[in-house]
């Protein structure tokens, strides 16, 4: 599951086991993601809260099934597969349209974003989502104008800017810690985005 020492939810106390009890899904169940830090609580509380803030909080407006596949699109580039399945899963689930979905990914997968069944406001963001992730020293002012002119306001704008800075964190701490989906449940996330405190998977 990991190339380093992990504690499972068993043998968690102290601030581990309230941290655990804070983002268990099913049957006590911790994504293998939250347990890489078990070892050093205070990241994957940090860890928790940049997630639930970035991706799942009551006061962004893009729609939170977007946000998905920004994610999953950063995690293709980056290919961190951990991130894509757990993340596509969850796509999939919020935007309740399995084909749609599924044309998605296999566009982000063949690198084709004008065939991603999107509109063009879309398409911009995953323009910008890609040269942030793969050449983020080569950004200038009119990537941010180019979201504008396709109709994203600039508190959209930190919102992608957000997730795609989320999870270039959230890739390499899979693959510098070598974490797996064995023993995951796939697709869950925070359901309630309505309380920020609830880190509850479901």
């Amino acid at each position: 599951m990991a190339w380093i020492k992990t504690i499972p939810f068993e043998a968690a106390t102290g601030k581990l086991r309230a941290l655990y009890g804070r983002v268990t899904g099913p049957g006590n169940n911790v994504d293998n993601i939250m347990m890489m830090h078990s070892l050093r609580p205070h990241t994957m509380e940090g860890h928790m809260a940049i997630y639930k803030y970035v991706l799942h909080h009551r006061d962004n407006t893009v729609p939170k099934w977007f946000l998905e596949v920004l994610g999953v699109w950063v995690s293709s580039l980056n290919t961190c597969g951990y991130c894509v399945e757990h993340h596509f899963a969850g796509m999939k689930r919020l935007l309740g349209d399995a084909p749609r979905a599924d044309a998605i990914r296999t566009a982000l997968e063949a690198r084709d974003i004008a065939a991603t069944p999107l509109d063009a406001a879309q398409h911009a963001a995953l323009r910008y989502t890609q040269a942030l992730t793969q050449t983020p020293g080569t950004m200038a002012e009119t990537d941010v104008q180019a979201l504008r002119e396709a109709g994203w306001e600039d508190g959209e704008v930190l919102e992608i800017n957000q997730v795609v800075a989320y999870f270039s964190y959230a890739n390499r701490t899979v693959l510098g810690l070598g974490c797996s989906t064995k023993g995951d449940i796939i697709g869950l996330s925070p359901g309630n985005s309505d309380d920020p405190e609830d880190w509850g998977h479901r």
